[in-house]
């Protein structure tokens, strides 16, 4: 059985990092997808990331950064506060990379309030300790 995702978009909030009553980290939050064939339109996809790769998010993204990830779908039922049963569908993040350069980012915001053009250089800024996360290679 294949079970895998491959996703690119930008965080709706802030990630926040919560510790489950036996001390793993968890974060869930959610990032917006543009469809390629209707650009007007946007999926907001749940993401969920547990232990080392939720306190990377935490520590390195905000809201509006483009994220990278891979994972897979998962499917959970519960019972809502009404009683009623559900079922939520989530990606579980196991990878995440930068999905845009930290001075891309900047610029982008100076360039929204003061028309300062991008910086032309494309690439990635890689945070000192991502190796020692245990994340692997950075891809570029």
């Amino acid at each position: 059985m294949l079970n895998t995702v491959n996703l690119q978009g930008r965080l709706a909030a802030d990630p926040e990092l919560h510790t489950t009553p036996s001390g793993v980290e968890v974060v869930s939050f959610r990032i917006g997808v543009t469809r390629d064939y209707n650009r007007d339109q946007t999926d907001w996809i749940n993401i969920v990331a547990w232990r080392k790769t939720a306190e990377f998010i935490c520590k390195y993204f905000s809201k509006g950064s483009m994220i990278l990830l891979q994972g897979s779908i998962q499917s959970r039922s519960y019972k809502d506060k009404n009683g009623n049963n559900r079922t939520a569908h989530e990606v579980v993040a196991d990878r995440v990379w930068f999905g845009e350069h930290k001075k891309d980012r900047a610029a982008e915001s100076s360039q929204n309030q003061n028309d300062v053009p991008p910086p032309e250089e494309p690439g990635y800024d890689v945070p000192d300790d991502y190796e020692d996360l245990g994340y692997g290679d950075f891809p570029v």
